[in-house]
């Protein structure tokens, strides 16, 4: 089995910067993909930003493009989205997500860590 655990949400003013992390445990060789995905009260999850776990190709949904960068640490099998700017808006829990390979859909997922961005 996989573990995903996510940590550094918080409280911060618009215009500041937080990192959250994703540490992953288990079989995480079979990792073809690790993705940030957040969920706002009232409103379906939605995809931030991925990363594939061989070569680090990454992708960032429009809305936080030029703001949040996702990036691993293979040795750590950690991966990270620095999110600069932030916006009210972008207030929601964070959850990472990992899949197995480019067909399967994100089987494993975290706990969510809560990101409050006041204005």
């Amino acid at each position: 089995q996989v573990q995903l655990v996510e940590s550094g949400g918080g409280l911060v003013q618009a215009g500041g910067s937080l990192r959250l992390s994703c540490a992953t445990s288990g079989r995480t060789f079979s990792c073809y993909s690790v993705g940030w995905f957040r969920q706002a009260p009232g409103k379906e999850r939605a995809f931030v930003a991925s990363v594939i776990w061989s070569g680090g190709s990454t992708y960032h949904a429009d809305s936080v493009k030029g703001r949040f960068t996702i990036s691993r640490d293979s040795a750590k099998n950690t991966v990270y989205l620095q999110m600069n700017s932030l916006k009210p808006e972008d207030t929601a829990v964070y959850y990472c997500a990992m899949r197995e390979n480019f067909y399967s859909d994100y089987d494993y997922w975290g706990q969510g860590t809560q990101v409050t961005v006041s204005s």
